[in-house]
């Protein structure tokens, strides 16, 4: 389990419990940039392809802020009522801060100090990368340091999701800049460092080859230019070798960049369907794609969204093995509304399925091939064999 500090949770109800990732939304960044697919790609689809109904509607959202706003109340709690009383598991609502900055993160870019933690087997948390350049690389801290605490929380059995939710802060009252204090041990040295926060960049593709030719490319989140960095990458990977494309972790993000990575390894067809309040649409894979070089997917729990489109489309059209456990099962399209006070609700409208006609949401997608701690291993294992085959 880990995670990067460049992710942060909406709120959802008055108590503003953390339930969800930025990432988590397929379609709703699209749905906000205009780059949403359009009516030239909408199709009538047969019945296996339909979705069930949504869970509400954006517009009753809106109206309940509107009419909140009237009677001088605040539009953003009357929206967190209505998303809470929709029913909708993934409904969220954000405040103007927080959906600046998410816009900012499908750029690349965030606030924060530069770490990425993981949970040990025993609860404990450690650093799993320490950003170059950043302010936590500026205070030494390595990778492997535990983190003890968070500005005096413990972080000792914490998700990693509210790890990095502490090391962010509140997305209006923690801007770069502003403190955080983090309690670290490594060895028996134990001590605390106050860190300001920083505007960073990400890299959300690294590529690296191993010794016998194999190009390993991972792919954090599905930000903006990934889908054309990992088909550079795939063009300068050996002729000869195959390619592990690793999606464990990666929460989604713009469902664009997930069809251009898919287009990558695919010479046009189906991506995936999917429905905008009723509404049938289809995406397709551009032309040119490698179709020819072994290909290995290796996913995990924490595989969602945008990056189990891009899996279920490279395992139903035969293009890939999927290797590791069942993705996390995040199917759903989210639309974004407005608020009077620049706050923003979304709403379930629809669901994406696979080529082949199989529903993500609450499923997730099964590998073909099960993968326990060293995945890795297991997905380089079968990209010898599919090359030997071939």
């Amino acid at each position: 389990m880990s995670g990067r500090d460049l992710f942060r949770q909406p709120r959802r109800g008055r108590a503003g419990a953390a339930l969800t990732l930025v990432f988590a939304s397929v379609l709703v960044a699209g749905a906000v940039t205009g780059s949403l697919p359009g009516h030239d790609d909408r199709k009538s689809l047969p019945d296996q392809f339909r979705s069930a109904p949504p869970a509400g509607r954006p517009e009753e959202v809106t109206r309940a802020a509107a009419e909140a706003m009237a009677d001088g109340e605040s539009p953003m709690q009357a929206a967190e009522r209505a998303v809470s009383r929709s029913g909708d598991r993934w409904g969220a609502v954000y405040s103007r801060g927080e959906y600046e900055e998410f816009q900012e993160a499908l750029d690349g870019q965030y606030t924060g100090v530069g770490l990425s933690t993981r949970r040990r087997r025993d609860g404990r948390v450690e650093v799993a990368r320490v950003q170059a350049g950043s302010p936590a690389a500026a205070a030494g801290i390595r990778r492997g340091d535990r983190l003890r605490s968070v500005d005096g929380e413990r972080t000792d059995g914490l998700p990693v999701t509210e790890v990095v939710a502490l090391l962010r802060g509140d997305a209006e009252d923690a801007p770069a800049g502003t403190p955080v204090t983090l309690g670290l041990q490594r060895g028996k040295r134990v001590w605390s460092r106050t860190l300001l926060r920083a505007r960073l960049s990400t890299d959300p593709v690294t590529v690296r080859r191993s010794a016998d030719g194999v190009t390993v490319i991972k792919i954090a989140a599905f930000s903006k230019g990934v889908g054309e960095k990992v088909r550079t990458a795939v063009r300068r990977s050996p002729a000869a070798g195959g390619i592990v494309l690793d999606l464990r972790g990666n929460s989604g993000g713009l469902v664009t960049e997930a069809v251009t990575t898919a287009s990558a390894f695919l010479d046009g067809g189906l991506v995936a369907t999917y429905d905008v309040v009723g509404d049938q649409r289809a995406l397709h894979a551009g032309s040119g794609g490698d179709t020819a070089r072994a290909l290995v997917v290796l996913v995990d729990g924490g595989t969602m969204s945008a990056a189990e489109l891009l899996t279920g489309a490279l395992q139903d059209r035969g293009r890939a093995v999927v290797v590791g456990s069942r993705t996390f099962g995040k199917g759903s399209v989210q639309m974004p509304s407005r608020l009077p006070d620049g706050s923003v609700a979304e709403l379930t409208v629809g669901h994406y399925r696979t080529p082949g006609g199989h529903a993500v949401d609450g499923h997730g997608i099964t590998p073909d091939l099960d993968a326990g701690q060293d995945g890795l291993r297991r997905a380089q294992t079968v990209l010898t064999g599919l090359g030997e085959a071939s």
